[in-house]
């Protein structure tokens, strides 16, 4: 997903696209400990879209307390 798209959600919808992205990078991690994940790059996008979401968040929690 896009940073551009993510500065336009609001906090709870971000709080849940990262909680499943959380959730999708720990299966990746047991598919890659068992052998059975062939796409490993995955794991990588994953991670990026994970800090993109954590860095939209804390930006929009930086204008709530500047306000």
């Amino acid at each position: 997903m896009k940073f551009k798209e993510l500065q336009k959600k609001e906090e709870k919808d971000l709080q849940e696209i990262l909680l499943k992205n959380r959730e999708k990078l720990r299966e990746l991690r047991f598919k890659v400990s068992h052998g059975q994940l062939k796409n490993v790059r995955e794991i990588r996008e994953i991670r990026k879209d994970i800090s993109n979401i954590l860095t939209a968040l804390n930006k929009k929690k930086e204008i709530k307390n500047s306000k």
